[in-house]
């Protein structure tokens, strides 16, 4: 009898639950880049200050990953980057926005230049941009390309 009472409580208890972890939801957002265009540079950078202050306002946690590949990839090498100053500042400060590099854009470019690029030191290389968007992408997360 107690032991049907105590699964009868256990049981409205985690359906209770159910919507409180949902509210708990981690946001999580994939920035592309892939064009050498400053504008273009600034409009993600802007896009991950504005989603992450308003996640941020509500309480809620919120992730954001900038992938850049192709040309893209020019944002974050320290020596070509067309938002060296402003990306410089901003990565300290947003600690739930991370970078992401395409190692065959690397690759392509190193071949090209006869050196390895220069990458800021808040940047991490990824074997494959589209590979890393694609698997964030069926993991969930929402993909923006601004």
């Amino acid at each position: 009898m107690y032991r049907r009472f105590f699964l009868a409580v256990l049981a409205v208890c985690i359906f209770a639950a159910g919507p409180v972890m949902a509210g708990e939801k981690v946001h999580r957002l994939v920035l592309q880049i892939s064009d050498n265009d400053p504008q273009k540079m600034n409009t993600v950078l802007n896009v991950a200050t504005n989603i992450s202050r308003y996640y941020s306002s509500r309480g809620e946690e919120i992730e954001v990953e900038v992938v850049a590949f192709n040309k893209g990839l020019h944002m974050l090498r320290a020596d070509t980057s067309g938002v060296k100053k402003r990306i410089s500042a901003f990565a300290p400060g947003m600690v739930n926005v991370s970078f992401k590099a395409c190692g065959v854009t690397m690759k392509g470019m190193a071949k090209k230049e006869g050196k390895k690029p220069e990458l800021f030191d808040f940047v991490e290389v990824v074997p494959a941009g589209v590979a890393q968007i694609m698997t964030r992408d069926e993991a969930g997360w929402t993909i923006v390309r601004p």
